[in-house]
């Protein structure tokens, strides 16, 4: 397995709930600090690469976010069945009968989701979704006192299972945890690549916390920093799979970098965009224009920081986000890492305060 695919396994196998980042953040520092000046941390454990390359030029971040939706335990039942609330944007279809494993002090205890089987249900039941909070993990425990003999109390982070699998047509990559290791990766290949640049500006590589519940280490990392321009490094949603019509998602997977005109949270900066586009353009890069009205990314709260930053969202479509398993191209991921870098080294001073002019 080359380097990367090797970073691609370690990153998205690595178990990184919403507020229990520690594993993934250890690999992703491994993997940017020989491409940094420094290592910065903010005080909720979002970790920033510096990396300089004009010392009095702009302050560039470019951030993905170590956290994955998962789960944590709320109850142990008397029989021993754990009882367990989202943490991020479960769709209750996508939940039942997956594999997890329950993240403890002691390590790892490995279970399935459960509930009522369908042979017990009325035909009315049947056809209503079955809702998380009458859902259950079952861990192999017969009672309460055996399942916290296994390490588990309540709080415990539970991480879906799906090992990272280079599929049939290996430009088809799937994992757990591509929303948003994915992003965290390209924070590596981008720092890794200016190693060999004189780019006009100081780069910071963000790995944040907390994007699934609120993009809560975004907001604290940009306070850090105070950005002059922001990147959020994210997935998206592919429309090229049966059931999606074009104008509900108009991306397909291999059709390039998307840019994100919209979103739930922030409106994307014009001039920000018409260079993304124009240096997409020069190089001969593909990408795709989408909106996401339900959804929002780290550029939410980078964009208002202090007197405002001008910032933009750039993705890769992905299928089947918010679920145990989903799948990139690693085409479009390649493509991403060029067009960033691109970009980087048309920021400086002067380009910067042009977007920074408002007439």
């Amino acid at each position: 397995m080359d380097q990367r695919l090797q970073m691609f396994r370690e990153l998205t196998e690595a178990p990184g709930a919403p507020g229990r980042e520690g594993a993934v953040r250890r690999i992703m520092r491994g993997y940017v600090e020989p491409y940094a000046d420094e290592i910065l941390h903010d005080n909720l454990g979002s970790l920033i690469a510096k990396k300089t390359g004009i010392a009095d030029g702009p302050k560039i971040a470019i951030a993905g976010h170590l956290d994955e939706v998962a789960f944590m335990v709320t109850q142990i039942t008397e029989d021993g069945y754990i009882k367990f609330q989202p943490l991020g944007g479960w769709w209750a279809h996508v939940v039942l009968a997956q594999r997890v494993q329950i993240q403890t002090k002691d390590g790892f205890v490995d279970g399935v989701i459960g509930s009522v089987p369908p042979h017990l249900m009325t035909l009315e039941a049947r056809r209503k979704m079955v809702e998380v909070k009458d859902m259950f993990i079952d861990v192999g425990a017969f009672n309460k006192k055996e399942a916290e003999e296994f390490g588990i109390r309540p709080g415990d982070a539970i991480i879906p299972v799906c090992p990272f699998t280079v599929m049939k047509n290996p430009k088809l990559l799937m994992a757990k945890a591509w929303d948003n290791r994915m992003g965290c990766a390209v924070v590596v290949d981008a720092l890794k690549q200016l190693q060999t640049e004189q780019h006009p500006n100081t780069v910071y590589g963000i790995a944040t916390v907390m994007e699934e519940v609120g993009t809560r280490g975004a907001g604290t990392a940009a306070r850090l920093i105070q950005p002059d321009i922001a990147f959020a490094i994210d997935v998206g949603i592919a429309g090229d799979t049966p059931g999606i019509n074009r104008n509900q998602a108009n991306t397909k997977m291999g059709g390039g970098p998307e840019l994100c005109l919209y979103d739930a949270r922030m409106i994307a900066h014009q001039g920000l965009l018409q260079l993304v586009m124009d240096t997409a353009v020069e190089e001969g890069i593909p990408y795709q224009l989408t909106t996401i009205p339900g959804g929002g990314t780290d550029a939410g709260p980078m964009h208002t920081t202090g007197n405002g930053v001008p910032s933009l969202a750039i993705s890769v479509p992905a299928r089947y986000i918010h679920s145990h398993a989903s799948i990139i191209h690693y085409d479009d991921y390649e493509n991403l890492v060029k067009l960033i870098v691109a970009v980087l080294n048309r920021l400086d001073r002067e380009t910067v305060e042009k977007l920074r002019t408002y007439e």
